[in-house]
């Protein structure tokens, strides 16, 4: 199984990420967000940050994590390339992070990413799991 793919949206991009399960189809969405910034093949995985995250739905959990991804990259200047990630049966999300701070003269500039959106977002849950996001360039 392939762990996710991009698609073209008007000024966007989005990506479809996949999994086994809740919690690897996250960590793939996680992959494949941060590979529009750069190539986290370069980032090594020197600082931790964890954080916890609790919504209403699938859907808002995603938005919610990535939105809470892409604050961790702006606030802490951080790039990411390892994921770990615990969703419970209350939607409850315990987030542990990997990556090092930016430094834009080792790691590929590729594009900045603005904001998450709704937009077409989607989580398909059978016996394996297909995310849909786009993210505003």
């Amino acid at each position: 199984m392939k762990k996710y793919e991009y698609f073209e949206a008007t000024a966007d991009i989005g990506f479809n990420a996949y999994g086994n399960d809740l919690n690897e189809a996250f960590e793939n969405a996680s992959a494949a967000m941060f590979n529009i910034i750069t190539d986290t093949s370069d980032v090594e995985a020197k600082n931790e940050i964890s954080f916890e995250i609790t919504s209403e739905d699938e859907v808002a959990l995603l938005y919610d994590y990535l939105e809470e991804l892409l604050f961790h990259h702006e606030v802490d200047f951080m790039l990411f390339s390892e994921f770990h990630i615990e969703i419970d049966e209350n939607l409850h999300l315990k987030a542990t992070v990997k990556g090092e701070e930016i430094d834009w003269d080792k790691h590929e500039r590729k594009t900045e990413i603005k904001a998450i959106t709704f937009h077409k977002m989607v989580v398909e849950i059978s016996d394996t799991v297909k995310l849909r996001a786009i993210v505003d360039l």
